[in-house]
């Protein structure tokens, strides 16, 4: 019977070890992770459409406001070499791109509102490609599309990881050389993995620490 009680002890000992090692490691890459964030924060630009609502019929329509607003923006956004050149660049079309929501609605046979704006909003992990960011407040274009109750769709403006390759899913040299001017060696490195196996490690890292922060 002592034998089954210092085996139990033992057992629960090694569990605990293991559980305050385990959240020791989590909170330090959890603060890495937060330090990063509050980088990218200002460093990138995001956009984020948001649906009316989750019928089939607003989020198609939230899909086509998307590619309308990408291809206007994309020859526009190619040459800028700063967040700020970026965000004074969309900032001066706001009212083109609230026309061309506003037009492909109306060919869509709806009659919806539309706000258009750069503010900060809350993403979860993403990955674009062979990026992946991190959960947390970003400043992003927003467009809200009439009630912006159904589900949303996000990308990054600047650098602009919204005109990657569709089909392959690659970032162009060009693209990436833009990434690496604006971000330190360590925060490229932090987001950007060149293998499968490196990126589902680094998504599952930032998810763990995404959950830990909403329990948090």
């Amino acid at each position: 019977m002592n034998k089954i009680k210092i085996r139990l002890i033992i057992l629960i000992s090694t569990l605990i070890g293991i559980i305050s090692l385990m959240t020791v490691t989590i909170s330090g890459e959890a603060k890495k992770i937060d330090i990063a964030v509050e980088d990218y924060r200002d460093k990138l630009i995001r956009f984020h459409v948001i649906a009316n609502s989750d019928s089939n019929e607003d989020q198609e329509l939230k899909l086509k406001v998307r590619d309308a607003v990408i291809a206007y923006l994309e020859p526009k956004l190619a040459k800028s070499k700063s967040i700020q050149q970026s965000e004074k660049i969309i900032k001066n079309e706001y009212k083109e791109l609230e026309k061309i929501s506003k037009n492909i609605i109306e060919e869509n046979g709806y009659t919806y509102e539309v706000k258009v704006g750069i503010e900060y909003s809350k993403f979860p992990t993403k990955q674009y490609s062979s990026v992946i960011l991190p959960a947390g407040e970003y400043k992003a274009l927003k467009i809200v599309i009439g009630k912006g109750e159904g589900k949303n769709w996000w990308c990054v403006m600047f650098p602009p990881l919204c005109f990657v390759d569709k089909q392959n899913g690659v970032i162009d040299k060009e693209t990436d050389a833009k990434l690496k001017s604006v971000l330190t060696k360590e925060e490229y490195e932090l987001i950007t993995k060149k293998t499968d196996k490196e990126m589902n490690k680094v998504k599952v890292k930032f998810k763990v620490v995404e959950i830990l922060q909403s329990i948090l």
